[in-house]
């Protein structure tokens, strides 16, 4: 929220020092996933110790999902409005992206493939949330979220 960054728990899901071998984006066919990474990025499981992140309240349930610093400051001055809400476990767009490592499995520049075929749609989304969001809209995305692992 307004920029502030934070450490974000998440279950491993990737090799150490994955992130000098490839960037923030990981499509399911990426050789840094770990042999449990696919199966924890799946079901999102990965994402359960967010929980912590909650209670310290770095973050909320829902609400848009917080980027890494590199993709923040590329935000338009529009994209930069993410900010005034608390970042969330999930929100609209992790349920419609729910596959985006299945969207950029195959892609040769897996952060090209992301910003032009699920960035738009996730600030699109983010920034929908953020001017229109309502306590109704929280609980939609909290029951289609615990009722996604059971849609694969």
């Amino acid at each position: 929220m307004n920029g502030r960054e934070f450490r974000m728990y998440k279950f491993r899901s990737m090799v150490p020092n994955a992130d000098r071998v490839g960037g923030p984006n990981t499509p399911d066919d990426a050789p840094r996933l770990t042999r449990t990474g696919p199966l924890l990025r799946r079901y999102k499981l990965d994402e359960l110790p967010q929980l912590f992140n909650v209670v310290k309240g770095d973050m909320s349930f829902v609400g848009p999902r917080p980027q890494v610093p590199g993709e923040v400051a590329n935000y338009t001055p529009e994209e930069r409005e993410l900010l005034l809400v608390r970042p969330g476990i999930t929100d609209w767009s992790s349920l419609r992206c729910a596959n985006e490592g299945e969207i950029l499995k195959g892609h040769p520049d897996p952060d090209r493939a992301y910003a032009e075929l699920i960035r738009p749609e996730k600030m699109r989304l983010g920034l929908e949330y953020v001017h229109r969001g309502s306590f109704r809209d929280d609980l939609d995305i909290l029951v289609k979220t615990a009722l996604l692992p059971f849609k694969k």
